[in-house]
């Protein structure tokens, strides 16, 4: 199937009408008309309701709509530039939020949709790209003052360039996300180590500012039990919460109940349990997580969320806590949200698992959980879109999960590169052209887009549900002894290339999405 179809007559004419004046405006009206593109047909260069300004015959109906049998394209055999716009008026004066489906090819200059001339800044959401044809859902919010607002769909594009629109809403409320965050453990080790951070001016400064001043409004901190190197446990968590909350941000606590890293291929009890049985187990969760949270209490800095495991899609703490004896791996995860609750009430218990693409495993898991009545506030995922799909298998995961447990859900994990090479001589975990997602490229440019889209498919989960994003790990850049294994320290990093800091340093502009919502 090809995306868009299309009319040679359209084609033909497209490339002559780039200094086109502005059509008549649509007749004002205080609802948006044809919102599915159904009205017409196919074959409409001007769709009922709509009014088009710039290159009009790359703006036009036809066959193929997400729900209905027609949508809105956008596309010429020549560089265009089109608008697709209504505007509406007799409005009361508040918030309102533009719902719609797009899909595109990408590689646009600009393709968005957007709420303007409001009587407030315009809003605007770019289409993420969709080579692969799958549909997305977006949002954007606007305060209207003056009772007029125009709805706009837009694309800036080079010959050959596609972009869909369908199904949209305007409504009255508003979008946005919380959580606007960073894991930042390995900061502290790196600074040891004699790592620096610098602000765009290429000056030296605390990196925590940098993000606080670019956006960032909550930190990941990991804590192991006794790890090898002395970093990422309890008395680290405790120095670095105080950093984290005297910039004013919020702090999540990911706890692995390991010596080292806890993920889907391994869930290794810390030294200090080995041998212990599973009601042993149970205590030592309880009273591990009592002690690191209730310490963090002490000192003024409460944990506002808490990780009862990282990444434990097969269970935690094995072979006790394995996924495959279920009533044990509730009896360990209830212990640790037991202790979360009893030092702070409003600490928000986070359960996060890997492979956010994958919504049959989500719903296993979490059938599981509630039957077993583990109790959890807060439903996290790791989405890297080079191993756990396309954007669109994370959308409908999350609206399948908001709708089917009714809980807050936020990305707890996610990176793209900036670059291939490396800055330290020790292989990346994505250095190849073939690892990367269709649509974004290892650029600062790429980065920076992946981190906007995630941001806007989160942003766009029913309810208000989408509490937002955790870049990993934004401040692990290239340092001498910080490497992946604490045990050795020779090992090199393998993320350099994912930070939010350059090899120079200095700040990424993907670090600016944090303003994104």
């Amino acid at each position: 199937m090809k995306f868009p179809l299309r009319r040679t007559t359209w084609v033909l004419a497209a490339g002559l009408a780039l200094a086109a004046l502005p059509t008549a405006p649509a007749q004002a009206a205080s609802t948006l008309a044809n919102t599915g593109f159904e009205a017409d047909g196919a074959g409409s260069a001007a769709p009922s309701g709509w009014s088009e300004y710039g290159t009009t015959a790359a703006s036009f109906s036809e066959a193929g709509g997400h729900g209905g049998s027609y949508r809105l394209s956008h596309y010429s055999a020549s560089a265009y530039k089109v608008e697709t716009y209504q505007y509406l008026t007799g409005l009361t004066d508040g918030n309102y939020t533009l719902s719609g489906w797009v899909r595109s090819s990408g590689g646009q200059n600009s393709a968005y949709i957007s709420l303007k001339n409001c009587g407030s800044s315009e809003q605007r959401t770019d289409l993420p790209p969709t080579p692969n044809g799958t549909w997305i859902r977006l949002v954007t919010s606007v305060k209207v003052v003056g009772g007029a607002c125009t709805v706009s769909l837009n694309s800036d594009a080079a010959a050959g360039q596609w972009a869909n629109f369908d199904d949209f809403t305007f409504t009255s409320g508003s979008t946005g996300v919380a959580v606007k965050g960073a894991d930042v453990s390995s900061l502290k080790k790196n600074e040891d180590y004699g790592g620096v951070y610098r602000n765009s001016s290429g000056t030296a400064t605390d990196a925590l500012t940098t993000l606080k001043s670019a956006g960032m409004n909550y930190a990941r901190l990991r804590v192991w039990l006794n790890p090898a190197d002395g970093y990422n446990n309890k008395a680290r968590v405790l120095t670095q919460a105080k950093r984290i909350k005297a910039q004013g941000m919020k702090l999540l606590v990911d706890f692995h109940y390991s010596d080292t890293w806890a993920d889907p291929g391994v869930q290794s009890p810390p030294a200090a349990w080995s041998g212990h049985s599973y009601s042993q187990l149970t205590t030592d969760v309880y009273n591990h997580t009592y002690d690191v949270l209730n310490a963090l209490k002490a000192q003024g800095t409460t944990a506002d969320m808490v990780q009862i495991g990282n990444e434990i899609n097969t269970g935690l703490l094995w072979p006790a806590g394995s996924t495959s004896n279920w009533s044990q791996t509730a009896g360990l995860l209830k212990s640790g949200a037991q202790a979360a609750k009893a030092v702070s009430s409003s600490t928000l218990v986070a359960l996060h698992l890997a492979h956010g693409g994958d919504n049959a495993l989500y719903r296993w898991w979490f059938d599981n959980a509630v039957a077993q009545g583990i109790p959890f506030d807060v439903i996290g995922l790791s989405f890297y879109g080079y191993w756990h799909g396309a954007l669109s298998d994370l959308q409908t995961n999350l609206d399948d999960l908001s709708n089917r447990y009714k809980k807050p859900l936020y990305v707890a994990e996610t990176a793209y590169p900036h670059r291939l090479d490396s800055d330290d001589g020790w292989e990346n975990v994505i250095d190849q052209q073939s690892e990367l997602v269709s649509g974004y490229p290892a650029t600062e440019a790429g980065q920076s887009a992946w981190f906007r889209d995630v941001l806007s498919v989160v942003e766009a989960v029913p309810g208000g549900r989408g509490l937002g994003v955790f870049w990993w790990d934004a401040t692990w850049t290239a340092v001498a002894g910080n490497g992946w294994d604490p045990v050795d320290p020779s090992s090199g990093n393998a993320w350099e290339n994912q930070a939010l800091f350059g090899y120079g340093d200095t700040p990424l502009p993907a670090m600016q999405m944090f303003k994104h919502r």
